[in-house]
């Protein structure tokens, strides 16, 4: 059975989240209200996944996301709004694995906890379309190179843009007249060159280093 941490600074919150795993099947291991409190419990208790509100008062859940990832204690499912949109960029680079709305579905939440713990990137499809506006409204000055950038070829780098303009495989495959095979390819090498997770993180190395702009 998957172990969960709820983190959230309001009470009517955790203990509807808490209701919904396990109804669901998921065991809910404990309950955090700030995210210095979520770092103890991930440490003490070992969850599976942690479920972290972004914000949170002292230690918000952008950091206790930093500091559960780099614990090694559990991986981290953020929840988010849609006012949320730089504490979602800065929760990728600590290390969640997936984002949800606070209106996620009773049946969309149990699944993506259980897609989060068994090691699968986990983002709302409203999240990672909010994220690309916030880097078209927000752009890098100046351009950050992440290590493996330069490693990239011509043709990797192309397809990293498109992927931060928001295209699926299949539309990448489409404009540059190559097949879904090849598209796959040079997505899995430039995951692989950059060590991302998922396209949500694509998205954000490739405003951040102005591939992709509004």
């Amino acid at each position: 059975m998957t172990r969960v941490v709820v983190a959230d600074d309001q009470d009517l919150v955790r203990h509807g989240l808490r209701m919904i795993l396990e109804l669901g099947g998921v065991e809910v291991v404990g309950e955090a209200a700030d995210g210095a409190a979520a770092v103890a419990a991930a440490a003490e208790l070992r969850p599976d996944v942690v479920l972290m509100d972004l914000r949170m008062p002292g230690t918000d859940g952008v950091e206790a996301t930093r500091q559960v990832v780099a614990a090694g204690t559990a991986k981290v499912l953020a929840l988010t709004t849609f006012d949320a949109d730089q504490h979602v960029a800065d929760a990728l680079r600590a290390g969640a694995v997936g984002f949800l709305l606070k209106d996620v579905t009773a049946e969309g939440l149990v699944d993506a906890v259980e897609r989060a713990a068994a090691g699968e990137p986990v983002v709302a499809p409203a999240v990672l379309a909010r994220l690309m506006e916030h880097f078209s409204a927000h752009p890098p000055v100046p351009p950050a190179r992440p290590p493996g950038f330069a490693d990239l070829s011509e043709r990797e780098r192309e397809i990293l843009a498109l992927i931060g303009e928001g295209r699926s495989n299949a539309e990448i495959a489409s404009e540059l007249v190559i097949s879904m095979a090849t598209v796959k390819t040079h997505v899995r090498h430039v995951f692989a060159k950059l060590d991302l997770r998922d396209r949500a993180q694509a998205v954000v190395v490739a405003r951040e280093t102005g591939l992709s702009g509004g």
